[in-house]
């Protein structure tokens, strides 16, 4: 069984593994040994801290195969973008560009350097095993944290944002990076985002430009990959849009990929999962597939199941659910529909 739980630093030897695999743009899964240990040295400490609001804190998860150890999959939570440096994204805006004298009246697209999404909390490091990505599996590598975040609205913001992976060729060139980025550093996108991943987005966001960028004047190429998605990371976008996100706004300052956002409150799986006592019972015949946590912090645990489930009745769930879980009869689940 395929369970989610909070990496422990014995993950780590896995975590690279996955790390390696992960395509370039997820800096937030460096392949470096020493930042993965902080990140899951920084997640441990989180997972066990007391904590009444959204700060410093980042949560990461592992989907674990339960019975060979391996893992299959990984994605996080940082509860506040840019807690420490501001968090930099390009702003879609409309310029108006007008003569009265002459009859003439344009609407300009700009690119804005900002930093509003700073203070929201942010999705990270998703990574699922190629063989498994258009299956219900990534939706539990996906969404689990979703629940978790349900469980403990506290430690959150009001708005979440995720940054998606944007377009880049079979040779790891992106357009959109050759056309604005390249130019204020000589480097590579490969390069830039290496960097990022192993030190900070800020110091390279910092020397981008500061004044609008005219859409109009960059290279077609370039203008095509705004707000496109790389292939490799197309189930995780479908997945979060199905929850709710809009894509409209903003976009990374690299790869313009899109960045999103939505209200917490208004997420599919926050707001539509519900809370059911636990009955074990015999696997279910002709249910649908949920995705089920236990909202524990530390010990937090999620799985995916069929269940044959009604609104406002105690679950029904197998021993072996319960056991992944760690319930019992009578304990309380938090579950969605996938």
């Amino acid at each position: 069984m395929l369970v989610m739980r909070p990496a422990q630093l014995s993950d780590l030897p896995e975590v690279q593994r996955l790390a390696m695999n992960s395509p370039v743009g997820v800096t937030s899964l460096p392949d470096d040994i020493e930042s993965l240990r902080d990140k899951i040295s920084a997640s441990e400490s989180s997972f066990s801290a007391e904590v009444s609001f959204n700060g410093e804190e980042s949560y990461f998860f592992v989907l674990e195969d339960s019975t060979t150890g391996k893992l299959l999959g990984c994605s996080g939570i940082a509860a506040s973008a840019g807690y420490s440096e501001p968090f930099y994204s390009f702003r879609n805006e409309t310029f108006v560009h007008a003569s009265r004298a002459l009859g003439i009246h344009n609407k300009i697209h700009v690119l804005s350097l900002c930093h509003d999404l700073t203070g929201k909390s942010l999705l990270t490091s998703f990574y699922i095993d190629h063989e498994l990505q258009d299956s219900d599996c990534a939706e539990l590598n996906s969404r689990s944290r979703l629940l978790f975040m349900a469980s403990h609205p506290e430690r959150f913001a009001d708005a979440v944002v995720v940054e998606i992976v944007g377009y880049s060729d079979e040779h790891s060139e992106s357009p959109f990076w050759d056309a604005v980025g390249r130019n204020f550093f000589d480097m590579s996108y490969v390069e830039a985002e290496r960097i990022s991943g192993l030190k900070s987005r800020t110091f390279l966001a910092e020397l981008m430009p500061h004044y609008p960028i005219y859409v109009p004047l960059l290279p077609d190429s370039a203008q095509e990959a705004m707000g496109q998605v790389h292939p490799s990371v197309q189930v995780t976008f479908d997945i979060l849009m199905r929850e709710g996100f809009e894509t409209d706004n903003y976009i990374d300052i690299f790869d313009g990929g899109p960045s999103l956002y939505a209200r917490t409150s208004g997420i599919r799986s926050i707001a539509q999962s519900r809370l059911a006592p636990v009955r074990i019972t015999e696997p279910a015949r002709g249910g649908r597939p949920y995705l089920l946590s236990n909202g524990q912090l530390q010990d937090f645990r999620a799985v995916l199941a069929e269940l044959d489930w009604v609104p406002g009745k105690p679950v029904g769930i197998t021993a072996e659910v319960a056991e992944a879980l760690g319930v019992g009869e009578g304990a309380s689940v938090r579950l969605v529909a996938v």
